[in-house]
């Protein structure tokens, strides 16, 4: 989805446990003692995370074309370009039908208007929008389908794109158009096509010079599309493909971790659909995936109070670097250890994405955004991407796939209900049984 490979890092940290004291979630570690967020926790009855997330919903509903439910891949973040006649992409359109889902669960939408736009979207894409072996150009014109930018056939946007399909198929489970619709999205896609003859999927595709050479192939946003692949009813890719990206062992400071320096949003797409908590990593019995992204959602709020000194955005209060929007250009910067592009910018989707695994830090950080800089960075669709304080600097959007991870991440916290409509479904189960995925030994 982004343009770059990352590795997802598995720290040894402690996080809370149900006793008040520590427990550890890391390769070798073992993740005993510790304690999953839940929707009785204070954090997720917060009015404002409820605020959040019916803010960052208005984007998908304002901003999918009212003929094809393609969503725009960014737009102004106070609601004044809303509508189609732009440019989509196949990840934001995934998490829009995902946001269907919410908006209905929690009456922001009609549930039958918001099956009706499901519908509507699933059928453009299997009947009428271009895909190359089932699999989906990462942007493409919001009115046709059309590939846009000179883009890429996307891997990762795919897979994306159908775990959206996925969620409305379990959130609307009476409507069998629906369903069917999502089978054949989902059942065309080539996954072995993908592999061009390799262990690991490929990046995408270009129709001028072929497959991307790089492959998923280290740790990152790749889990669900792997999982995908593998629990595929036609095409799938073999359970050995779970095996084919690397764990490397690490450390950062007197943290240990398998992993490279990455965006945090690695560590938190493929946890807005697949629910990890409690699944252990075959490759390491100790690694505990969910408590592992929380981890690393700790570490990355001490990395940016660690460069605090360097620039003063950052705190123990407002923290929070991912590939995001920058003054001038789009960045993929991240850490620890520091990209050497960071130069203050704030990215509340840092936090927002990891509202389902650390509550208790995430939330008083963006509530702080808010309450710091109000209007500047809080508008129609919540959060403007980013913003940079020191420099004054103020964006003027919100991008779909940011607003998509906070809007997930948030219902996930307050409900676990994306991961139940998505889990309703076989193929996920099937492909975690297919890779000896299991129970970890937290709580």
């Amino acid at each position: 989805m982004r343009f770059f490979s990352v590795l997802l890092l598995f720290f040894a940290l402690p996080l809370p446990s149900a006793a008040g004291g520590a427990c550890t979630a890391s390769f070798g570690s073992g993740s005993e003692g510790c304690e999953y967020p839940g929707s009785g926790s204070g954090a997720a009855k917060d009015p404002f995370l409820l605020e959040l997330e019916h803010r960052s919903f208005l984007y998908f509903s304002e901003n999918a074309d009212p003929r094809t439910g393609l969503v725009k891949d960014r737009s102004a973040a106070d609601g004044s370009q809303a509508g189609g006649d732009g440019v989509a992409s196949a990840a934001a359109t995934g998490f829009g039908l995902s946001a269907l889902c919410v908006g209905a669960e929690n009456g922001w939408i009609p549930a039958a208007e918001a099956a009706a736009r499901a519908r509507k979207t699933l059928e453009f894409l299997v009947e009428r929008s271009t895909s190359v072996h089932g699999w989906y150009y990462h942007f493409v014109d919001q009115s046709d389908g059309a590939r846009a930018w000179n883009s890429e056939v996307s891997s990762i946007d795919t897979g994306f794109l159908l775990a959206g399909a996925l969620t409305v198929k379990g959130c609307f489970p009476e409507d069998q158009s629906i369903a069917s619709l999502s089978d054949e999205l989902y059942s065309r896609v080539d996954f072995k096509w993908m592999l061009n003859g390799g262990r690991a999927l490929s990046h995408g595709w270009y129709p001028e010079s072929g497959f991307i050479w790089h492959r998923w192939d280290t740790q990152s946003e790749h889990l669900l599309l792997t999982l995908l692949a593998i629990g595929s009813p036609r095409n799938a890719a073999p359970p050995d493909l779970w095996k084919a990206w690397k764990r490397e062992a690490r450390s950062y400071g007197p943290y240990k971790y398998a992993g490279t320096a990455a965006p945090l949003f690695v560590h938190q797409y493929s946890h807005a659909w697949f629910d990890f908590r409690h699944v252990r990593d075959t490759e390491d019995p100790s690694a505990d995936l969910f408590l592992n992204s929380a981890v690393a959602t700790e570490v990355h709020k001490q990395f940016c109070v660690d460069i605090s000194s360097a620039f003063k955005s950052y705190s123990a209060d407002v923290w929070g670097i991912t590939a995001s929007d920058g003054e001038g250009a789009y960045h993929g910067w991240g850490g620890p250890p520091a990209t050497s592009d960071i130069n203050g910018t704030v990215v509340p989707c840092a936090a927002g994405g990891s509202l389902m695994f650390s509550p208790e830090i995430t939330l008083p950080a963006l509530k702080e955004m808010r309450e710091r800089w109000g209007g500047r960075v809080w508008k129609r669709y919540g959060f403007v991407d980013a913003f940079n304080p020191l420099s004054d600097w103020y964006d003027n959007d919100t991008l779909g796939i940011d607003a998509g991870i906070t809007l997930l991440s948030a219902e996930n916290l307050r409900s676990g209900k994306v991961w139940r409509w998505f889990m309703s479904n076989p193929e996920p189960r099937k492909a975690m049984q297919l890779t000896g995925l299991g129970p970890s030994g937290a709580r």
